[in-house]
């Protein structure tokens, strides 16, 4: 099961630089998530959701594994070309993971000009972890961590924020 985090940054540029690293934590599998995403609430009032597409991994995928079938039938430039397609149009339309209208009433409570990431955590390693992500301070908002888990969190966001400043 997953958890979810919602950290909110004062500036969408803090909130941008944090979803970076939680990508580079991703590829040293370090932390495995279901979704990301950062949720802005513009100055002028609006609320935007900045979501990683699906797409380009749909199409990964679909290539890899149109590639080995078409292998099968003497065709794999043909067959990667269907997986890729098939693929994209898969990931395009995959939306799972953390629910819209959560995110915009979410991105409603912050101030003008601020940003939070949300990330549906599936697994992570905290001592790698909580270094890499605490360097950006932030306010836990929301999470369905344990009361300990979500204590220690923001401790490890407000120890780290203070060195930095």
């Amino acid at each position: 099961m997953s958890n979810l985090v919602a950290i909110a940054y004062d500036d969408v540029d803090t909130a941008q630089r944090m979803l970076g690293t939680i990508g580079d934590l991703v590829k040293q599998h370090t932390l495995s998530v279901d979704d990301a995403v950062i949720v802005e609430h513009q100055q002028d009032g609006k609320i935007k959701l900045r979501q990683p597409s699906m797409t380009g991994v749909g199409a990964a995928s679909g290539a890899l594994w149109g590639g080995l079938i078409g292998m099968l039938f003497l065709a794999p430039v043909v067959g990667m070309a269907i997986g890729a397609a098939a693929g994209a149009a898969g990931g395009a339309a995959s939306d799972y993971g953390v629910d819209d209208k959560f995110m915009k009433d979410l991105g409603e409570k912050l101030e003008p000009g601020g940003a939070a990431v949300i990330v549906l955590v599936k697994d992570a390693t905290p001592d790698k972890v909580l270094p890499e992500i605490s360097q950006y301070g932030g306010q836990v908002i929301q999470s369905s961590l344990s009361h300990d888990q979500e204590e220690s969190l923001q401790t490890a966001l407000d120890s780290r924020a203070a060195v930095a400043s």
